[in-house]
């Protein structure tokens, strides 16, 4: 049942590192000077691509100029919309002809991580304070990442000898954002270049609440036509998680079925967390439904009642006796939920044999939100029980609750809003990071597959 196991997500990753980017010219920072005259050339960073490369791309990181074997600290910082600052820094060594190429260097102890790590600048960035966890806003402008070079292994870093700066985008270049506000939908679609039509996918969040849009534009950079969904606290929705009907989510999918710009005959489902229940429910319930992909989802309605018609779908039960606290005050939730097998709770479990969709379940096994490998296990043990098909689950062993697009930072723990105080999410940074790359490649070839009918690759680059 496991399709994938760490071995494999080594040697991806592994593989991912030998494809060697095209270098442009070496990017010089005026004011840098050599470093005690250990180079007749200042130090200077060279990135592939150059400036600008969207946020689920790899960037190649490179330093030249240095002097032979000179130890030098790399730190990259990035501020989000409200001015949150990450940072990561990792110490190395310079080549014994004074360049360091992060694709060949092994980071040494000390930093942020270490080792072979090209891309643990990015996936290593941690809040400077607390509980922060990096979230796009506003996707039409691109995050700023600063990188900066230091004399030595000392604490705080020696003397700055490079610097650059380098735009982590979000939009394709001809990637349509469009604002959607017919009927009672609230939501943003994002339309590739092209005449498309292409396949449809609705996207959804968990409890944060609001209108996030980075998950579905950065999928729509691969050709799907994409419709980030908010379903609670945004504009004039609901203020809080009390009751949820799905007329609101099938105006939804009419309204995305209706677009000339979306191929039919069905479309997909994207959910994270409280996302994917309301996606598993969407596909028991709705008509139109193709392949639904849940993140770390649920197959029992959690959190709010669920109403469709004549249907009443109560909430799963859940004992705040059974949060642990450890000694800084974060909370461990993964044992609050009742059993959805057990008693009365039976009623929550979300009737999915009803779905004519095809379902792909990701899952993180040290998610410490809730038992989600158990709600996947459960949900295929109901699929099949009814003569439907086994779905896919690939379970990424490391991994926390929080499995976004590739690169984003894992976040341990944060506020949340349920809980009023901060919870552990789960996962073992280097293995997470391994797994969002893993996974969104998984989530894009389930849906090529099963709205497009054929397998991702050709068409992944527009």
């Amino acid at each position: 049942m496991w399709q994938v196991t760490a071995r494999s997500l080594r040697r991806a990753s592994s593989h991912s590192r030998q494809r060697q980017l095209p270098w442009p010219g070496p990017m010089r920072t005026p004011g840098t000077a050599p470093a005690h005259g250990l180079s007749s050339v200042a130090p200077s960073i060279r990135l592939s691509p150059a400036t600008r490369s969207l946020f689920d791309e790899p960037l190649a990181i490179a330093v030249q100029g240095l002097g032979p074997r000179q130890q030098v600290t790399l730190r990259t910082s990035l501020r989000d919309e409200t001015g949150e600052l990450f940072q990561a820094s990792a110490r190395y060594q310079a080549g014994n002809d004074g360049e360091l190429d992060l694709a060949r260097c092994p980071a040494l102890p000390g930093g942020s991580f270490s080792g072979l790590e090209p891309m643990g600048l990015l996936w290593a960035l941690q809040p400077q304070r607390p509980f922060r966890r990096l979230v796009k806003r506003d996707v039409q402008s691109p995050f700023l990442l600063q990188l900066e070079v230091f004399e030595g292994h000392g604490e705080p870093p020696g003397r700055l000898l490079a610097q650059a700066q380098h735009e982590r985008a979000f939009l394709r270049d001809g990637m349509r954002r469009v604002p959607v506000r017919e009927g009672r939908i609230r939501a943003t679609l994002f339309l590739p270049p092209g005449n498309g039509p292409f396949p449809g996918i609705i996207d959804l969040y968990g409890t944060g609440g609001g209108l996030p849009e980075y998950r579905a534009c950065l999928l729509a950079n691969y050709g799907f036509a994409v419709l980030a969904l908010a379903f609670y606290s945004y504009e004039d929705l609901p203020k809080e998680m009390k009751e949820f009907h799905l007329e609101y989510f099938e105006e939804a999918i009419n309204y995305m079925l209706q677009h000339t710009q979306v191929k039919g005959p069905g479309i997909g489902l994207l959910g994270i967390s409280k996302g994917g229940d309301l996606c598993i429910s969407m596909a028991s319930f709705l008509k139109g439904i193709t392949a639904t992909a849940l993140i770390n989802g649920s197959v029992a309605n959690v959190g709010a009642v669920l109403r469709y018609k004549d249907v009443t779908i109560p909430p799963l039960g859940a004992n705040v006796k059974r949060i642990k606290v450890n000694k800084s005050g974060i909370a461990d939730i993964v044992d609050v939920l009742n059993n959805p097998l057990e008693g009365p709770d039976r009623q929550s479990f979300i009737p999915l044999e009803k779905a004519e969709c095809r379902f792909l379940f990701i899952v993180g096994q040290d998610d410490h939100n809730w038992k989600s490998e158990f709600f996947a296990v459960e949900g295929s043990k109901r699929l099949q029980a009814h003569g439907k098909e086994k779905p896919e689950i690939i379970c990424y062993p490391g991994a926390g609750h929080y499995i976004e697009p590739p690169f984003f930072p894992m976040c341990a723990a944060s506020m949340h809003l349920l809980v009023g105080k901060p919870v552990m999410w789960g996962g073992e940074p280097k293995a997470h990071c391994e797994a969002q790359i893993d996974a969104w490649q998984k989530i894009q070839a389930f849906f090529h597959k099963y709205l497009m009918g054929k397998p991702s690759g050709t068409s992944s680059k527009l």
